[in-house]
C-alpha cells in the first residue's frame, strides 16, 4: 500500500494538530486500517532520520515490501508508520 498525497495530508492533519495526543493514534489506526502502525519509543529509532516532525510526534514510513523491514522516505513504498511521541515536559 503506497501512501498517497492525499493520505499524507489525512496523516498530517492529525500528527500536526496542536491537541494531538496518545488518543490521535486510536484516530489514526481508525482511518488507515490497511496499515501497519506502531508505536515506539524515540530511543528505537534514535539513528534513523524521520519522514515528518510534528510538534508532539514523529513519523516514519517502514518499507515491508521485501523479506526485511526497513525504514523509507519513499511514500510509495512505505507499507506501515512508525510513530514516536515526543515527551512533553511538565
Amino acid at each position: 500500500m503506497a501512501l498517497s498525497a492525499d493520505d499524507l495530508t489525512r496523516i498530517e492533519a492529525l500528527l500536526g494538530a496542536a491537541e494531538a495526543d496518545a488518543q490521535t493514534l486510536v484516530a489514526l489506526r481508525r482511518q488507515f486500517p490497511g496499515l501497519s502502525l506502531t508505536r515506539c519509543d524515540a530511543s528505537d529509532v534514535d539513528s534513523e532520520q524521520p519522514f515528518r516532525e510534528y510538534p508532539r510526534f514523529s513519523l516514519y514510513l517502514v518499507d515491508g515490501t521485501d523479506h526485511c523491514w526497513r525504514l523509507t522516505i519513499d511514500p510509495d513504498r512505505a507499507t506501515g508508520l512508525v510513530v514516536v511521541q515526543h515527551k512533553v515536559a511538565a
